[in-house]
């Protein structure tokens, strides 16, 4: 009834006065300006709330594709090391011995890995045990054995800086790398042989790094006492208790 009153009064003076007049209406708190404004910042917070929401859920998607591309990158690598593995007719303890007959010395490591072709214009990869020895003149050797073979394809000479520490960690051991792949042999067919010269997470006690694969099993890491020959289940990589108290040095 005000407002109408208002209005009357604005219109009336206009009239009197022979101009135009615009009528302007005061309103209370149910203005539908204000509620119409109100409207549209709610709009736009929701807007913008979708919008957010589409956001993480591409965000999701994407951390979710990448997850399923390393799992699957992970079973076409353990695939790719059992396809090595079964191909190859030289051990681990194999290659190391070629090897230190092309280059006297220490054996610190032997993988099975796969190289680029040879050089007669045959691209394909093909794998190759790759065997790093230390010479008594602290020179660091790679020979490469084939797995089929044993025949040496070649050798560089390489430069490394932690000579002296692998030096004091086989100091007055007498487990070799030849050795301690036997001795984890019975776990499956190893693909590598490593020295540990930090220990298991660094606690110092160094060990040899193997790791076999098998039929069902996959791959499994282990750890090969420099003293001893003792394997146990290498916790670093997993935590299978079951392997833990495996022990014993397999002498094939």
């Amino acid at each position: 009834m005000k407002r109408n009153i208002v209005i009357a009064a604005v219109t009336a003076a206009a009239l009197i006065g022979g101009g135009t007049a615009t009528a302007l209406a005061t309103t209370g708190d149910d203005d539908p300006g204000t509620t119409r404004q109100s409207d549209v910042r709610d709009r736009d917070d929701d807007a913008r709330g979708a919008a957010d929401d589409r956001a993480d859920d591409d965000a999701d998607d994407r951390d979710g594709s990448r997850d399923h591309d390393r799992d699957r990158d992970d079973r076409d690598d353990g695939r790719a090391d059992d396809a090595r593995a079964s191909s190859a007719k030289v051990t681990a303890a194999e290659a190391v011995a070629a090897a230190l007959k092309e280059a006297p010395g220490t054996s610190v490591s032997a993988e099975l890995d796969e190289e680029d072709g040879d050089d007669d214009g045959d691209d394909r990869e093909r794998a190759v045990w790759e065997v790093d020895v230390l010479a008594g003149d602290g020179t660091w050797h790679s020979v490469w054995i084939d797995p089929g073979t044993g025949k040496v394809l070649g050798s560089e000479t390489d430069d490394e800086d932690d000579t002296d520490e692998v030096r004091a960690a086989l100091k007055g051991t007498s487990v070799d790398a030849a050795e301690a792949a036997k001795a984890a042999a019975g776990r499956g067919t190893v693909t590598s042989v490593e020295l540990d010269e930090d220990g298991y997470r660094g606690d110092g006690v160094a060990a040899w790094e193997v790791e076999t694969t098998s039929p069902g099993k996959g791959e499994q890491d282990w750890r090969v006492d420099l003293k001893s020959g003792k394997v146990t289940a290498d916790r670093s990589h997993h935590s299978d208790s079951d392997d833990a108290d495996d022990s014993g040095s397999d002498d094939d």
